[in-house]
């Protein structure tokens, strides 16, 4: 009989809880607030079939070829000019959607038992990227307003053991959906300078902002201590699997030959069919339909909530834009034991101690409305609103 061993590193993964709790919300009649998915609205098909069409014509055998390591040049150009602060196309690399970005930095700043920082709470797929590279995970204590530099400076480490980054995300954060204030950023920057520590700054959400676009990016106050990683998925599809990272020109060439290990390189074909897509503004013209349709979701969930809740005992944060609110339950009570009974009420959440490197809240839960209609939103609120009812009830 063949003895298979595996990899200590395949001990440190594991499934995510998000993808175990869709599987959930394929029952019959769940209305889920879930998944981190964009609205299928938003996909822009018949734009997608005239660029394919383009590319087919006029481009058909190099888009289906082997094609560069660190992308097709015209994506990377135009994502370097449409950054704001000065990045050359060489310093940008296409990715196999953002997710890769991560794998990408784990992969070539993390040895086993380095020590790295994320904000409390953080994104559960990096915490999935960074685990096999099997770090020591340290939370920096997080407000409103974003990270806080005291803890910062405490779980910072020093000498061998000083952390070898901070992985934060700016804009619209998944989970909490809050936006870090322009203080707290030019703070932030600065204390890391000071402390000679590198920002991994992740902005899949950025543009998804509901009346005011966020402050500047960390990367643009401090370009060469900063990874800055982007998306298309949440603008355009997340099917088409691309995303990009920038980075100091003296990181880029490792990063790009984690990336030539990986996939050798991200479909020719899809990065093709977004330069044709994005060509004549189309973005200017799409993103704002987003941001309007993403904008009345979210005001039903917040109203929904203010009708349903009251005398419950809970409190949520209004976020400025992106996909996610968050939810705090009362004293006593667990989001992983509600679950079973909202979906029972027929309405399904991620519990928000999954996203928690350490010291878990389990009152906290995370509620996407963006695939939901406003119906579907004010009627699976009142559910949930049930469900705590009966879960207090014991």
């Amino acid at each position: 009989m063949t003895t298979w061993t595996l990899a200590r590193r395949a001990q440190k993964m594991n499934p995510s809880v998000i993808r175990e709790i869709l599987k959930i919300t394929e029952k019959p009649g769940i209305i889920s607030f879930a998944g981190g998915l964009p609205s299928p609205k938003t996909f822009p098909v018949e734009a997608f079939d005239q660029a394919s069409q383009r590319v087919l014509q006029n481009d058909g055998a190099a888009a289906l070829q082997y094609a560069a390591s660190e992308g097709f040049l015209a994506l990377r150009e135009h994502v370097a000019q449409n950054l704001p602060w000065e990045v050359d196309p060489d310093q940008v690399l296409i990715t196999t959607g953002s997710q890769q970005g991560l794998d990408l930095v784990a992969k070539i700043l993390i040895d086993s038992g380095s020590r790295i920082l994320v904000e409390t709470p953080t994104y559960l797929g990096a915490l999935q990227a960074f685990a096999p590279m099997e770090p020591v995970v340290a939370s920096v204590a997080s407000d409103a307003e974003g990270p806080d530099l005291n803890s910062l400076s405490q779980q910072m480490g020093s000498g061998a053991n000083a952390a070898r980054f901070f992985y934060v995300l700016p804009n619209f954060q998944n989970p909490t959906g809050r936006t870090m204030s322009e203080a707290r950023r030019a703070a932030l920057v600065e204390k890391a300078a000071e402390l000679g520590l590198p920002l991994i700054e992740d902005n899949p959400y950025g543009d998804l902002w509901f009346d005011t676009p966020p402050p500047k990016p960390l990367t643009a106050r401090n370009p060469d201590g900063c990874i800055y990683l982007g998306s298309f998925s949440k603008v355009l599809a997340p099917g088409l699997r691309l995303g990009f990272l920038v980075a100091p020109k003296t990181l880029y060439p490792k990063l790009l030959q984690a990336k030539q290990a990986a996939d050798l390189h991200t479909p020719g074909y899809n990065q093709r069919m977004v330069v044709e897509t994005l060509k004549g503004g189309f973005l200017e013209r799409h993103v704002p339909t987003i941001r309007s349709l993403y904008k009345n979701q979210c005001t039903a969930m917040l109203q929904a909530l203010d009708t349903e809740m009251q005398g419950l005992g809970l409190e949520w944060n209004t976020p400025d834009g992106g996909m996610f609110l968050w939810v705090r339950l009362p004293d006593g009570m667990n989001a992983v034991e509600l679950l079973p009974k909202a979906v029972d009420a027929g309405v399904a959440f991620v519990p928000g101690a999954a996203f928690y490197a350490d010291n878990a809240d389990p009152r906290t839960l995370r509620l996407s409305f963006v695939t939901a209609s406003v119906e579907q939103i004010h009627t699976g609120i009142a559910a949930l609103a049930q469900a705590i009812r009966t879960f207090a009830k014991g």
